[in-house]
């Protein structure tokens, strides 16, 4: 079982004092909270954009074992649980997107799914074009928690995630990053078995 530090606690009871989440979902909620404890930010508690059954689905995962990889290594140091797979520092993620004509990003996820295979749970928080290459490439994911950040792409590839029908966790504006999406991941890793349904 997983210890909460104090400053934790008092958090969330400030957080649960400014925004009733109380009608969401079990998990919905875990990560909604945890998303809002990261951020400072209320907004995410009508930003976020999940179902409930992929959630579950992305849990089931994760405890089964399911690799998770990151978009990049800020993601990646975030998540303190467990192992990821991040191949954004891989040389020869320059060398393939050069050759490909793609971002460092969108090569990287091609090196990860090598490593992973399908079934993973998969993180970005920074990269549009990560998300993107997640929706092209088939990557057949358990979950998906696209939360990138930025004014150029990031809205964008969001919504072409949420149309195109994978298990996934994003949200409506450009908000985001590597924060909240390590965190959204966290809070799967952190919910606890006794409130499973």
């Amino acid at each position: 079982m997983r210890t909460i530090h104090p400053i934790e606690s008092r958090s969330l009871e400030i957080l649960r004092s400014r925004v009733d989440l109380s009608a969401m979902r079990p998990l919905t909620r875990t990560v909604t909270e945890r998303v809002i404890h990261a951020s400072a930010d209320l907004d995410y508690a009508t930003d976020l954009v999940t179902e409930e059954s992929y959630l579950r689905q992305g849990l089931r995962a994760l405890r089964d074992g399911a690799p998770i990889v990151t978009d990049v290594a800020m993601v990646a140091a975030g998540i303190t649980a467990r192992q990821t797979i991040c191949s954004i520092g891989d040389p020869s993620a320059a060398s393939l997107a050069k050759a490909e004509g793609l971002t460092r990003s969108a090569a990287a996820v091609r090196l990860s799914y090598v490593k992973a295979g399908p079934g993973a749970v998969w993180v970005v928080g920074c990269a549009p074009t990560a998300l993107e290459e997640i929706i092209e490439c088939g990557v057949g994911p358990a979950l998906v928690i696209g939360l990138p950040v930025g004014f150029v792409g990031a809205a964008e590839s969001k919504a072409a995630l949420r149309e195109s029908g994978l298990p996934a966790v994003s949200n409506v504006s450009e908000k985001g990053g590597s924060a909240v999406a390590a965190a959204a991941l966290n809070a799967l890793l952190y919910h606890p078995d006794e409130e499973d349904e």
